[in-house]
């Protein structure tokens, strides 16, 4: 379980997955079973749950992630313990840890999604709709449990409205735990090498990058912008640059057979 839950872009780091969903309003007995089995899903899976640390759907996702032996974490929008359950009546039960953000309810949305690898949608209404805008503006991996009311129906409508391409990818199930699969089936080969827009942005002042310059990752062939690559080697008089630690690694491994590669002298592989 640990060992799969692994980061790939940062090996030994658990995977955060956020829930999002209603805190209050209409949760039929259906819509909270499903929110249960999402957090159920997410611990086995040996991730972290990361919810707002508020009621509704996200504390069942909450208490089914306990249930199975994992480890919650919510983002609360008051100061103190004090506050939050007594200014924002939010439960601490389910929760490991609760990081205190004194940034109220719409405030803390941000930090429930940088704080989470992939987000998913249960439910929900104006908040969770703004934890999706945020996620999906910033090229988050998104999951979308559907038939759980409020905009989860509504969501691929919303983005398809949006008309912008932000580097996100969404997927869709009605199955909890066919989704949280696909989620990290899609996270651990693909979507980690980019994981949101502000991958490699702080490199983008370093050095003498041209930031128009477009090169190809030698151990994947991944094409990225220079400025923006994780990491940079120089072998043999060449530059090349990485999209993820792990192509690093095995570069420095091995750096005479991808420069091979590179060059076009053996297939990649």
């Amino acid at each position: 379980m640990a060992a799969e839950s692994t980061n790939p872009a940062r090996p030994g780091m658990a995977l955060k997955v956020g829930v999002m969903g209603g805190a209050s309003g209409d949760m039929t007995p259906a819509h909270l079973a499903a929110a249960e089995a999402l957090g159920r899903a997410i611990a086995r899976s040996g991730c972290v749950l990361v919810t707002g640390a508020c009621p509704g759907l996200p504390l069942a996702a909450a208490r089914g992630a306990k249930a199975a032996g994992g480890t919650v974490l919510g983002i609360s929008p008051g100061l103190s313990l004090d506050e939050h359950v007594y200014k924002y009546r939010s439960p601490a039960e389910h929760h490991d840890i609760l990081v205190f953000t004194g940034s109220g309810l719409m405030g803390r949305e941000v930090d429930n999604i940088r704080t989470s690898d992939i987000v998913v949608i249960v439910g929900g209404r104006s908040g969770t709709l703004g934890e999706l805008a945020i996620a999906y503006d910033e090229g988050k991996l998104i999951g979308v449990v559907t038939g759980t009311g409020g905009i989860s129906d509504l969501v691929r409508d919303i983005l398809s409205a949006c008309a912008k391409e932000t580097g996100s990818r969404v997927l869709y199930n009605p199955d909890p735990e066919r989704l949280i699969v696909e989620l990290l089936r899609v996270y651990r080969t693909e979507h980690y090498r980019r994981p949101s827009c502000f991958e490699g942005t702080w490199r983008s002042g370093e050095g003498n990058s041209n930031p128009a310059e477009v090169l190809a990752d030698p151990v994947c062939g991944m094409r990225l912008p220079a400025a923006a690559g994780y990491a940079e080697r120089t072998h043999g008089g060449r530059r090349y640059v990485f999209c993820c630690p792990g192509c690093a690694a095995a570069f420095d491994a091995d750096p005479d057979k991808y420069t091979r590669q590179a060059e076009g002298e053996v297939p990649r592989g």
